[in-house]
């Protein structure tokens, strides 16, 4: 039986979960932090890509599931995954384009079988292209989809983020595609196939940057902490460290040349408008960075925020999770593992009235759940010990 827990807000569907790596596991994770009964399906021998399932890493991607192990490559696997996708709401899979069909379970044969399922995959560059049998990786996706070019400080090179960024946000569209899927089949009674990719998801999370070429034809380059289009935006040294400053719109620079104590600099003509400042952005950041360093951040902080304008510390993610704002508001939730204790892992970052995310579980064991998920499908204890024996599941 599944184990219990409180309903979410998801918790009528079922999610079949075929993922590897991180951004499929990321857009299950949705699914399973909002109470969706998510089976994550995966062979015999553990192939997920980690050598440690107890890392952090694994930890925090796949809590909140049930485990069935099933060799997908035999007659047996593909019938009893076949009979799960009977009864299931959606199935993530994350395979290079091909090799679903390839096993006898791509989009046709799972809506043959299951007229309502909602199937998501996520690839590299797309189910269809030139590129579509590529492998794909996020640092890849993060260069081919522009995010390296304007990363870094300018005339730097090319630099990836700190974060996969490809990788989870793909996870993130795929996931709202297939609630959006979802929630239309709860008028027409049909699934749809959603598919997105980590160079779709990247070229999106461009934003701006794009439409700065597709609209005004301008090719963005880095740079560095400045913001591309506004100054002063960006990073300012203190006496005991570094910080953000935002200063954004003509009120809010009046605002700040008083807080740093030069009235004057809002009338001067090398910085009053927009325009002017950002064509002057080196001298007026070096005349800042003077200014702001003479004082601590917490000074400066005080001082700004007393006048309306954003800033901030530049903080380590030690000091991100003892900030008291992300205390406030509960980014971090916890499991029980059985042989580590409670666990702390990130929580949905998202508030809802009335409902909360459900943290039920560790990430399971390879096949954990196998003999009570096989019960469930009706077979017998000798049916599923005989599968055992043939290395089936």
């Amino acid at each position: 039986m599944r184990p219990p827990v409180a309903a979410g807000p998801l918790s009528r569907f079922r999610i079949l979960d075929l993922t590897r790596i991180r951004s499929g596991p990321t857009c299950v994770k949705q699914f399973g932090d909002w109470g969706a009964d998510v089976i994550r399906i995966e062979p015999p021998a553990d192939a997920s890509g980690y050598a440690d399932r107890g890392s952090s890493d694994f930890q925090n991607l796949h809590r909140n599931k049930r485990s069935l192990t099933l060799d997908l490559k035999t007659e047996a696997g593909r019938e009893l995954l076949l009979r799960l996708v009977a009864g299931a709401d959606g199935l993530v899979e994350n395979f290079r384009p091909g090799v679903m069909d390839r096993l006898g379970l791509g989009w046709a044969a799972l809506h043959a079988r299951n007229r309502g399922l909602v199937m998501g995959s996520i690839s590299g560059f797309g189910q269809v292209g030139p590129y579509a049998a590529r492998p794909g990786f996020d640092q890849v996706a993060q260069g081919m989809g522009g995010l390296m070019s304007v990363t870094g400080l300018p005339g730097q090179g090319p630099v990836r983020a700190g974060i996969p960024v490809a990788d989870l946000t793909a996870g993130m569209w795929c996931a709202m595609g297939m609630m959006a899927a979802l929630l239309e089949r709860e008028v027409t009674g049909q699934g749809r196939w959603v598919q997105t990719s980590l160079l779709q998801a990247q070229v999106a999370m461009l934003d701006f940057q794009a439409a700065r070429w597709l609209i005004d034809g301008e090719v963005p380059g880095q740079a560095g902490n400045d913001h591309p289009t506004a100054t002063p935006m960006g990073v300012y040294p203190a006496a005991d460290g570094e910080m953000t400053i935002a200063v954004s719109g003509a009120r809010m620079w009046r605002d700040f040349c008083v807080v740093i104590g030069r009235p004057a600099l809002a009338d001067d003509p090398d910085y009053a408008t927009p325009g002017d400042r950002l064509r002057n952005r080196p001298a007026l950041n070096a005349l800042i960075g003077g200014i702001t360093a003479g004082r601590a951040i917490a000074e400066w902080t005080e001082a700004l925020l007393a006048a309306g304008i954003p800033c901030g510390p530049i903080n380590a993610i030690d000091q991100v999770f003892a900030d008291p704002q992300v205390q406030a508001l509960g980014l971090v939730g916890e499991v029980e593992h059985p042989t580590r204790g409670p666990l702390k892992v990130l929580d949905q970052p998202v508030a809802m009235s009335g409902a909360a995310s459900v943290l039920s579980a560790p990430a399971p064991e390879a096949g954990e759940h196998s003999a009570e998920l096989l019960a469930e499908l009706g077979l017998t204890p000798d049916e599923i010990e005989t599968l055992k024996e043939r290395k089936v599941t």
